[in-house]
């Protein structure tokens, strides 16, 4: 079983940075694809960003030169700039067993291992 746990989540101004960080462990950590989705309150959970074991990329135009996703053995994590306030949600790691696709990648019900979030809050 897989295990994810984030971390970096935080209140900030409009402009701002984060970095999120999802630790991973448990049966060989990493997987296939990882990814940041995040859920604000009434709406719909949304994938953010995706990265493949191959190190190959997959961002939400909303956040497209804004945000970058990297991995290293046992690590996730999201680099956060220039952040707005409709940036502020609950971010969640997530991980699956196959490679992400551009068409899929913000499918959440394909990731079947999920971390229990941080909250991101921007202020204006």
């Amino acid at each position: 079983q897989v295990q994810l746990v984030e971390s970096g989540g935080g209140s900030v101004q409009a402009g701002g940075s984060l970095r999120l960080s999802c630790a991973a462990s448990g049966y060989t950590y990493m997987r296939d694809c990882m990814g940041w989705f995040r859920q604000a309150p009434g709406k719909e959970r949304e994938g953010v960003a995706v990265i493949n074991s191959d190190g190959s990329t997959h961002y939400a135009d909303s956040v497209l030169g804004r945000f970058t996703i990297s991995q290293d053995n046992t690590n996730l994590f999201l680099q956060m700039y220039s952040l707005k306030p409709e940036d502020t949600a609950m971010y969640y790691c997530a991980a699956r067993n196959d490679r992400c696709r551009s068409w899929d990648f913000s499918a959440a019900y394909r990731f079947g291992y999920w971390g229990q979030g941080t909250q991101v809050t921007v202020s204006s």
